[in-house]
């Protein structure tokens, strides 16, 4: 038997990308391919910027869940019914949601009316049935999935694989180029910020839950 392992679940605004300041179910999966999510770990991982904590079941919302329905009620629960003229809208996340995020959720939380997104690092398929996939590229990881709605790159990185050129052409609507997140997040933010004026494909996304304050 399946069993969803979730690290948290809230209602919040989209924060980055192309739906930032939409409200949004979050539903972070606990557990990533690319890093444990331990500090002791974080030097040898594939991905080492990682700012989330998805590790355990222990956050609000979190837990277990033995079946989809399960898992989709409990998202459900999160989003102000009934509200006229809004689709409700749930978020993916994680860690890598695509280690658990399968088609009967999908088709669950389609049920309880429910748009679907992703966020993903692109080294796994994606089931059917998803309403937006992002995907958040990382340079040391095979990148499997070249295809979605919008590619996300944390910018700048040193790794050649990571460089903006190399995915500019793949079979995405929408680019955007996040400024890498550490103490020199300014410098980061005006290089970013030169970039997309000089290379018009890429628009800026702010973390604006981060200068907002929200979760």
């Amino acid at each position: 038997m399946k069993i969803y392992q979730v690290k948290e679940i809230f209602y919040t605004l989209q924060g980055e990308g192309t739906w930032t300041g939409r409200p949004a179910v979050f539903c972070r999966f606990a557990g990533c391919n690319l890093w444990s999510g331990r500090e002791s770990h974080r030097a040898t991982a594939i991905c080492r910027f990682c700012d989330t904590d998805f590790v355990g079941v222990d956050g609000s919302g979190g837990g277990p869940f033995t079946t989809p329905e399960a898992l989709a009620d409990a998202i459900a629960n999160h989003w102000p019914m009934p509200v006229p003229h809004a689709r409700p809208y749930v978020v993916c996340t994680g860690g890598e949601p695509l280690l658990q995020l399968d088609r009967p959720l999908i088709a669950a939380l389609h049920a309880r009316g429910f748009e679907v997104a992703v966020e993903t690092n692109g080294t796994l398929a994606a089931p059917f049935g998803l309403d937006w996939i992002c995907v958040s590229p990382k340079a040391a990881a095979p990148l499997r999935l070249t295809w979605g709605d919008e590619l996300k790159l944390v910018y700048p990185q040193r790794e050649p694989e990571a460089q903006p050129e190399r995915f500019v052409n793949l079979a995405f609507r929408h680019f955007f180029l996040q400024p890498l997140d550490n103490p020199e997040r300014e410098a980061h933010t005006q290089a970013t910020l030169a970039y997309c004026l000089a290379h018009p494909p890429w628009r800026l996304s702010l973390q604006t839950h981060k200068l907002l304050g929200i979760a």
